[in-house]
Protein backbone atom coordinates (compact mmCIF):
# COMPACT_ATOMS: atom_id res chain seq x y z
CA UNK A 1 0.00 0.00 0.00
CA UNK A 2 1.83 3.44 -1.05
CA UNK A 3 2.32 5.44 2.18
CA UNK A 4 2.66 2.45 4.45
CA UNK A 5 5.92 3.14 6.50
CA UNK A 6 8.53 0.69 8.12
CA UNK A 7 10.79 1.95 11.20
CA UNK A 8 14.51 2.58 11.01
CA UNK A 9 16.30 -1.29 10.51
CA UNK A 10 19.51 0.70 10.73
CA UNK A 11 22.54 -1.52 12.52
CA UNK A 12 25.99 -0.62 12.91
CA UNK A 13 29.13 -2.86 12.68
CA UNK A 14 32.66 -3.26 12.49
CA UNK A 15 34.18 -4.26 9.42
CA UNK A 16 36.10 -7.19 10.12
CA UNK A 17 39.43 -6.93 7.56
CA UNK A 18 39.13 -2.81 7.78
CA UNK A 19 37.74 -1.95 11.14
CA UNK A 20 35.17 0.57 9.29
CA UNK A 21 31.68 1.29 10.73
CA UNK A 22 29.30 -0.23 8.54
CA UNK A 23 25.68 0.63 8.19
CA UNK A 24 23.69 -2.30 7.72
CA UNK A 25 20.58 -0.05 6.21
CA UNK A 26 17.67 -2.73 5.13
CA UNK A 27 16.51 -6.37 7.17
CA UNK A 28 13.39 -6.61 5.63
CA UNK A 29 12.99 -9.55 2.87
CA UNK A 30 15.08 -8.42 -0.10
CA UNK A 31 16.57 -4.54 -0.87
CA UNK A 32 18.05 -3.77 -4.09
CA UNK A 33 19.39 -0.08 -5.09
CA UNK A 34 19.47 0.94 -8.33
CA UNK A 35 21.88 -0.12 -11.05
CA UNK A 36 25.67 1.25 -10.77
CA UNK A 37 24.73 2.92 -14.21
CA UNK A 38 22.47 4.90 -11.91
CA UNK A 39 22.01 6.75 -8.46
CA UNK A 40 20.00 6.12 -5.58
CA UNK A 41 21.31 8.86 -3.48
CA UNK A 42 18.76 11.61 -3.66
CA UNK A 43 20.88 14.92 -4.83
CA UNK A 44 19.00 17.21 -2.71
CA UNK A 45 18.07 14.90 0.54
CA UNK A 46 19.51 12.78 2.75
CA UNK A 47 17.44 10.14 1.17
CA UNK A 48 17.58 6.75 -1.19
CA UNK A 49 15.32 4.97 -3.24
CA UNK A 50 15.65 1.07 -3.60
CA UNK A 51 13.29 -1.63 -4.43
CA UNK A 52 12.35 -3.60 -2.00
CA UNK A 53 9.94 -6.80 -1.56
CA UNK A 54 8.80 -6.14 1.52
CA UNK A 55 5.38 -5.37 0.89
CA UNK A 56 4.46 -8.57 -1.21
CA UNK A 57 4.06 -10.63 1.64
CA UNK A 58 5.77 -13.52 0.01
CA UNK A 59 9.17 -14.97 1.67
CA UNK A 60 11.56 -15.25 -1.40
CA UNK A 61 15.06 -15.86 -1.65
CA UNK A 62 17.03 -13.44 -4.25
CA UNK A 63 16.51 -16.31 -7.29
CA UNK A 64 12.71 -16.25 -6.67
CA UNK A 65 11.46 -13.71 -7.93
CA UNK A 66 10.83 -11.97 -5.35
CA UNK A 67 7.84 -9.04 -6.31
CA UNK A 68 9.70 -5.55 -5.85
CA UNK A 69 8.20 -2.38 -5.35
CA UNK A 70 9.11 1.11 -4.76
CA UNK A 71 10.43 2.61 -1.30
CA UNK A 72 12.01 5.36 -0.03
CA UNK A 73 14.56 5.69 3.23
CA UNK A 74 15.22 8.83 5.17
CA UNK A 75 18.88 7.98 5.90
CA UNK A 76 18.94 10.25 9.20
CA UNK A 77 15.66 8.91 10.84
CA UNK A 78 15.76 5.25 8.49
CA UNK A 79 12.46 5.29 8.33
CA UNK A 80 10.66 3.82 4.81
CA UNK A 81 8.21 4.89 2.77
CA UNK A 82 6.39 2.61 0.23
CA UNK A 83 6.03 5.02 -3.05
CA UNK A 84 4.61 2.19 -5.11
CA UNK A 85 1.64 -0.73 -5.01
CA UNK A 86 2.32 -2.69 -8.32
CA UNK A 87 0.56 -6.04 -7.00
CA UNK A 88 -2.99 -4.19 -6.87
CA UNK A 89 -3.20 -3.73 -10.49
CA UNK A 90 -0.86 -6.72 -11.55
CA UNK A 91 -2.16 -9.97 -13.25
CA UNK A 92 0.61 -12.00 -12.80
CA UNK A 93 3.03 -11.72 -9.65
CA UNK A 94 5.97 -11.99 -11.68
CA UNK A 95 4.73 -9.73 -14.87
CA UNK A 96 4.18 -6.59 -12.22
CA UNK A 97 7.20 -6.48 -9.94
CA UNK A 98 9.18 -3.50 -10.82
CA UNK A 99 12.52 -3.70 -12.67
CA UNK A 100 14.92 -1.48 -14.35
CA UNK A 101 14.40 1.99 -12.27
CA UNK A 102 16.15 5.41 -13.42
CA UNK A 103 15.18 8.63 -11.78
CA UNK A 104 15.85 12.94 -12.03
CA UNK A 105 18.90 13.28 -9.54
CA UNK A 106 16.25 15.38 -7.13
CA UNK A 107 14.31 11.82 -6.99
CA UNK A 108 10.99 13.98 -8.27
CA UNK A 109 10.61 11.72 -11.38
CA UNK A 110 11.16 7.90 -10.90
CA UNK A 111 10.75 5.91 -14.05
CA UNK A 112 10.78 1.99 -14.29
CA UNK A 113 9.92 -1.06 -15.72
CA UNK A 114 7.16 -3.08 -14.89
CA UNK A 115 5.88 -6.58 -16.89
CA UNK A 116 5.52 -4.56 -20.68
CA UNK A 117 5.16 -0.84 -19.41
CA UNK A 118 7.74 1.55 -18.80
CA UNK A 119 5.90 4.01 -16.58
CA UNK A 120 6.46 7.24 -14.33
CA UNK A 121 5.97 8.20 -10.90
CA UNK A 122 5.70 11.86 -10.00
CA UNK A 123 7.08 11.33 -6.36
CA UNK A 124 5.94 14.61 -4.98
CA UNK A 125 2.42 14.96 -6.64
CA UNK A 126 1.91 11.22 -6.53
CA UNK A 127 1.03 10.55 -10.51
CA UNK A 128 2.04 7.39 -11.89
CA UNK A 129 1.32 7.07 -15.55
CA UNK A 130 2.52 4.37 -18.19
CA UNK A 131 4.42 5.97 -20.78
CA UNK A 132 5.19 3.26 -23.19
CA UNK A 133 3.58 -0.15 -23.69
CA UNK A 134 4.75 -3.55 -25.76
CA UNK A 135 2.94 -5.20 -27.68
CA UNK A 136 5.20 -6.54 -29.99
CA UNK A 137 7.89 -9.53 -29.73
CA UNK A 138 10.22 -7.05 -27.56
CA UNK A 139 11.97 -7.41 -24.57
CA UNK A 140 12.21 -3.92 -22.50
CA UNK A 141 15.68 -2.96 -21.48
CA UNK A 142 16.56 -0.37 -18.67
CA UNK A 143 15.73 2.98 -19.39
CA UNK A 144 17.48 6.47 -18.92
CA UNK A 145 15.96 9.82 -18.79
CA UNK A 146 17.49 12.89 -20.62
CA UNK A 147 18.99 15.25 -18.69
CA UNK A 148 16.33 18.22 -20.42
CA UNK A 149 13.44 16.26 -18.77
CA UNK A 150 11.63 15.96 -21.23
CA UNK A 151 11.84 12.66 -23.02
CA UNK A 152 13.40 9.24 -21.67
CA UNK A 153 15.14 5.98 -23.88
CA UNK A 154 15.45 2.33 -23.65
CA UNK A 155 16.48 -0.97 -25.51
CA UNK A 156 14.62 -3.36 -27.16
CA UNK A 157 15.16 -6.72 -27.88
CA UNK A 158 13.73 -8.98 -30.01
CA UNK A 159 12.74 -12.32 -27.57
CA UNK A 160 14.15 -15.07 -28.54
CA UNK A 161 12.83 -17.12 -25.77
CA UNK A 162 16.35 -18.07 -23.93
CA UNK A 163 16.00 -18.98 -20.49
CA UNK A 164 16.66 -16.62 -17.92
CA UNK A 165 17.97 -17.01 -14.68
CA UNK A 166 21.13 -16.73 -11.56
CA UNK A 167 24.50 -17.13 -12.57
CA UNK A 168 24.28 -15.51 -16.32
CA UNK A 169 21.94 -17.97 -17.54
CA UNK A 170 21.03 -17.40 -21.02
CA UNK A 171 24.08 -14.40 -21.78
CA UNK A 172 25.68 -16.27 -24.63
CA UNK A 173 22.98 -17.49 -26.09
CA UNK A 174 20.90 -14.61 -26.10
CA UNK A 175 24.26 -12.52 -27.50
CA UNK A 176 24.36 -14.87 -30.79
CA UNK A 177 20.40 -15.35 -31.22
CA UNK A 178 19.14 -11.13 -31.06
CA UNK A 179 19.64 -9.90 -34.32
CA UNK A 180 16.95 -7.31 -33.84
CA UNK A 181 17.49 -4.29 -31.20
CA UNK A 182 16.14 -1.11 -31.20
CA UNK A 183 16.97 2.38 -29.03
CA UNK A 184 13.52 3.87 -28.46
CA UNK A 185 12.59 7.35 -27.42
CA UNK A 186 8.89 8.31 -25.30
CA UNK A 187 8.12 11.71 -24.33
CA UNK A 188 7.95 11.67 -20.22
CA UNK A 189 4.51 13.84 -20.74
CA UNK A 190 3.07 10.80 -22.47
CA UNK A 191 2.25 12.16 -25.94
CA UNK A 192 4.66 9.34 -27.36
CA UNK A 193 7.22 7.33 -28.72
CA UNK A 194 9.16 6.41 -31.82
CA UNK A 195 12.73 4.14 -32.91
CA UNK A 196 14.92 6.21 -33.08
CA UNK A 197 17.54 3.60 -34.01
CA UNK A 198 17.61 0.10 -34.80
CA UNK A 199 20.83 -2.41 -35.09
CA UNK A 200 21.51 -6.04 -35.81
CA UNK A 201 22.56 -7.04 -32.35
CA UNK A 202 21.58 -7.46 -29.00
CA UNK A 203 21.74 -3.52 -27.52
CA UNK A 204 21.69 -2.54 -24.08
CA UNK A 205 22.89 -0.31 -21.37
CA UNK A 206 21.16 2.95 -22.48
CA UNK A 207 22.33 5.93 -20.62
CA UNK A 208 21.82 9.18 -22.08
CA UNK A 209 25.12 12.04 -21.49
CA UNK A 210 24.25 13.98 -18.27
CA UNK A 211 25.30 17.38 -19.61
CA UNK A 212 23.62 16.82 -23.47
CA UNK A 213 20.65 15.72 -23.65
CA UNK A 214 21.52 14.79 -27.83
CA UNK A 215 23.96 12.11 -26.90
CA UNK A 216 23.39 9.03 -25.34
CA UNK A 217 25.58 5.55 -24.93
CA UNK A 218 24.94 1.67 -25.78
CA UNK A 219 26.65 -1.31 -25.90
CA UNK A 220 26.14 -4.22 -28.36
CA UNK A 221 25.72 -6.95 -24.99
CA UNK A 222 27.14 -10.01 -24.75
CA UNK A 223 29.68 -11.90 -23.27
CA UNK A 224 32.73 -9.30 -23.38
CA UNK A 225 35.23 -11.53 -25.13
CA UNK A 226 32.44 -12.10 -27.74
CA UNK A 227 31.95 -8.60 -28.71
CA UNK A 228 33.70 -7.20 -31.50
CA UNK A 229 32.75 -3.25 -30.63
CA UNK A 230 30.88 -2.54 -27.16
CA UNK A 231 30.75 0.92 -26.89
CA UNK A 232 28.50 3.12 -29.17
CA UNK A 233 27.35 6.77 -28.97
CA UNK A 234 23.65 7.28 -30.59
CA UNK A 235 22.93 11.45 -31.84
CA UNK A 236 19.69 11.55 -31.53
CA UNK A 237 19.74 14.67 -33.95
CA UNK A 238 21.07 12.89 -37.10
CA UNK A 239 19.82 9.46 -35.42
CA UNK A 240 23.69 8.13 -36.10
CA UNK A 241 25.58 6.01 -34.51
CA UNK A 242 29.47 5.83 -33.67
CA UNK A 243 31.85 3.68 -32.41
CA UNK A 244 33.27 4.64 -29.14
CA UNK A 245 36.98 3.51 -28.73
CA UNK A 246 37.58 1.12 -31.71
CA UNK A 247 37.96 -2.35 -30.38
CA UNK A 248 41.09 -4.62 -31.70
CA UNK A 249 41.39 -8.69 -31.31
CA UNK A 250 42.88 -8.25 -27.67
CA UNK A 251 40.02 -6.09 -26.30
CA UNK A 252 37.18 -6.73 -23.93
CA UNK A 253 35.31 -4.11 -22.88
CA UNK A 254 31.68 -3.51 -20.57
CA UNK A 255 30.61 -2.07 -17.47
CA UNK A 256 30.42 1.71 -19.04
CA UNK A 257 28.86 4.54 -17.24
CA UNK A 258 28.85 8.80 -17.32
CA UNK A 259 30.61 10.57 -15.06
CA UNK A 260 29.15 13.64 -13.62
CA UNK A 261 30.73 15.96 -16.07
CA UNK A 262 29.97 13.87 -18.77
CA UNK A 263 32.92 11.75 -20.02
CA UNK A 264 32.63 7.86 -20.99
CA UNK A 265 33.75 5.59 -18.45
CA UNK A 266 35.08 2.15 -19.31
CA UNK A 267 36.91 -0.79 -18.48
CA UNK A 268 39.07 -2.77 -20.35
CA UNK A 269 39.91 -6.67 -19.25
CA UNK A 270 41.85 -8.00 -22.17
CA UNK A 271 41.19 -11.59 -23.67
CA UNK A 272 39.96 -14.18 -22.45
CA UNK A 273 37.55 -11.98 -20.60
CA UNK A 274 33.90 -12.30 -20.67
CA UNK A 275 32.85 -9.18 -17.76
CA UNK A 276 31.14 -11.76 -15.41
CA UNK A 277 31.07 -13.82 -12.48
CA UNK A 278 29.50 -16.41 -10.63
CA UNK A 279 28.87 -17.85 -7.35
CA UNK A 280 31.51 -20.57 -7.93
CA UNK A 281 33.99 -17.12 -8.42
CA UNK A 282 34.49 -18.31 -12.13
CA UNK A 283 33.20 -16.30 -15.03
CA UNK A 284 30.31 -17.91 -16.93
CA UNK A 285 31.37 -18.20 -20.89
CA UNK A 286 35.06 -17.76 -20.22
CA UNK A 287 35.61 -20.48 -18.23
CA UNK A 288 38.88 -21.12 -19.43
CA UNK A 289 40.78 -18.13 -18.35
CA UNK A 290 40.54 -17.52 -14.26
CA UNK A 291 38.71 -14.22 -12.71
CA UNK A 292 41.71 -12.23 -12.39
CA UNK A 293 44.02 -14.01 -14.87
CA UNK A 294 45.27 -11.40 -17.56
CA UNK A 295 47.50 -11.64 -20.55
CA UNK A 296 48.09 -8.00 -20.65
CA UNK A 297 47.56 -5.53 -18.39
CA UNK A 298 44.17 -4.32 -17.92
CA UNK A 299 43.15 -0.82 -17.72
CA UNK A 300 39.94 1.62 -17.50
CA UNK A 301 39.45 5.02 -19.22
CA UNK A 302 37.52 8.05 -20.02
CA UNK A 303 36.04 9.52 -23.58
CA UNK A 304 34.41 12.43 -24.10
CA UNK A 305 30.95 12.30 -25.92
CA UNK A 306 32.30 12.66 -29.22
CA UNK A 307 34.63 9.58 -28.57
CA UNK A 308 38.08 10.73 -27.84
CA UNK A 309 39.88 9.19 -25.74
CA UNK A 310 40.81 11.96 -22.35
CA UNK A 311 42.61 9.41 -19.93
CA UNK A 312 43.67 5.88 -19.69
CA UNK A 313 44.60 4.26 -16.44
CA UNK A 314 46.33 1.11 -16.19
CA UNK A 315 44.98 -1.54 -13.66
CA UNK A 316 46.98 -4.31 -12.51
CA UNK A 317 44.23 -5.68 -10.91
CA UNK A 318 40.25 -5.62 -11.91
CA UNK A 319 36.85 -5.19 -10.39
CA UNK A 320 33.44 -6.30 -11.45
CA UNK A 321 32.21 -2.97 -11.56
CA UNK A 322 33.97 0.42 -11.02
CA UNK A 323 32.10 4.06 -10.18
CA UNK A 324 33.61 7.07 -9.73
CA UNK A 325 33.62 10.05 -7.14
CA UNK A 326 32.38 13.40 -8.56
CA UNK A 327 35.41 14.93 -9.79
CA UNK A 328 36.89 11.22 -11.10
CA UNK A 329 39.99 11.07 -8.79
CA UNK A 330 38.80 7.80 -6.75
CA UNK A 331 36.92 4.49 -7.79
CA UNK A 332 34.84 2.01 -5.45
CA UNK A 333 35.14 -1.24 -6.89
CA UNK A 334 33.30 -4.88 -5.89
CA UNK A 335 36.51 -7.19 -6.25
CA UNK A 336 35.33 -10.80 -6.13
CA UNK A 337 35.57 -10.41 -1.61
CA UNK A 338 36.07 -6.95 -0.72
CA UNK A 339 34.96 -3.31 -2.02
CA UNK A 340 38.49 -1.24 -2.62
CA UNK A 341 38.87 2.23 -2.85
CA UNK A 342 41.19 3.46 -6.21
CA UNK A 343 43.27 6.71 -6.00
CA UNK A 344 43.19 7.42 -10.00
CA UNK A 345 44.72 10.94 -9.17
CA UNK A 346 48.35 10.22 -10.29
CA UNK A 347 50.54 8.40 -12.36
CA UNK A 348 49.30 5.02 -10.98
CA UNK A 349 46.25 3.48 -9.60
CA UNK A 350 46.61 3.04 -5.68
CA UNK A 351 44.16 0.64 -3.90
CA UNK A 352 43.16 -0.13 -0.63
CA UNK A 353 40.66 -2.41 0.53
CA UNK A 354 37.21 -0.31 2.06
CA UNK A 355 35.43 -3.45 3.56
CA UNK A 356 34.80 -7.24 2.95
CA UNK A 357 31.35 -7.18 1.15
CA UNK A 358 30.67 -11.25 2.01
CA UNK A 359 28.47 -11.12 -1.29
CA UNK A 360 28.02 -14.95 -3.55
CA UNK A 361 27.43 -13.12 -6.86
CA UNK A 362 24.58 -15.41 -7.32
CA UNK A 363 22.32 -13.05 -8.51
CA UNK A 364 21.92 -9.57 -10.42
CA UNK A 365 20.49 -8.10 -7.06
CA UNK A 366 23.61 -9.69 -5.58
CA UNK A 367 26.01 -8.02 -7.35
CA UNK A 368 26.80 -5.37 -4.67
CA UNK A 369 27.65 -2.44 -7.38
CA UNK A 370 28.50 0.19 -5.39
CA UNK A 371 28.02 3.99 -5.86
CA UNK A 372 29.21 7.21 -4.66
CA UNK A 373 26.24 10.14 -3.16
CA UNK A 374 26.36 12.96 -5.12
CA UNK A 375 28.67 14.16 -2.29
CA UNK A 376 31.02 11.72 -2.56
CA UNK A 377 30.99 10.93 1.23
CA UNK A 378 28.94 7.66 0.94
CA UNK A 379 28.97 4.95 -0.77
CA UNK A 380 25.92 2.42 -1.25
CA UNK A 381 26.16 -1.27 -1.84
CA UNK A 382 24.46 -4.42 -1.83
CA UNK A 383 25.26 -7.78 -0.26
CA UNK A 384 23.04 -11.14 0.23
CA UNK A 385 25.40 -12.67 2.74
CA UNK A 386 22.97 -14.26 5.07
CA UNK A 387 20.56 -15.58 2.08
CA UNK A 388 18.45 -11.96 1.64
CA UNK A 389 19.67 -8.75 -0.28
CA UNK A 390 19.70 -5.99 1.62
CA UNK A 391 21.79 -2.67 1.58
CA UNK A 392 24.67 -1.06 3.03
CA UNK A 393 26.37 2.32 3.60
CA UNK A 394 29.88 3.03 4.20
CA UNK A 395 31.77 6.56 4.76
CA UNK A 396 34.15 6.92 1.94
Amino acid sequence: MTGKTWKSEIREFKDVKTGRTIKQLTTTGNNVHLYFTENSFDATRNEIIFRSDRASGRDCAPHENPFYDLFRMNLDSGEIVQLTDESASSVGIENGSIHSVTKTPDSRIVVYRTGNHIKKLDTVTGENCILYTETGNYNLGSPSIAPNRRYLAFSRNENVHVADGPNYTGFKDRFYLVKDGRITLAYLDGSGWFDVFKDTHQVGHFQFCPVDSTIGSYCHEGPWNLVTQRMWLLDFVAREARPCFRQNEQDSIGHEFWTRDGYLFFDNRGPGHDGTITSDRTQAVATNVQVNQNALIPFVGLADRWGNIVQRIDMPFYCNHYHANPDNTVLVGDDVDDLVLIDIAGKAAKVQVLCHHKTSWHTQSAHCHPTWSWDGKKILYASDFGGRVNLYLVES
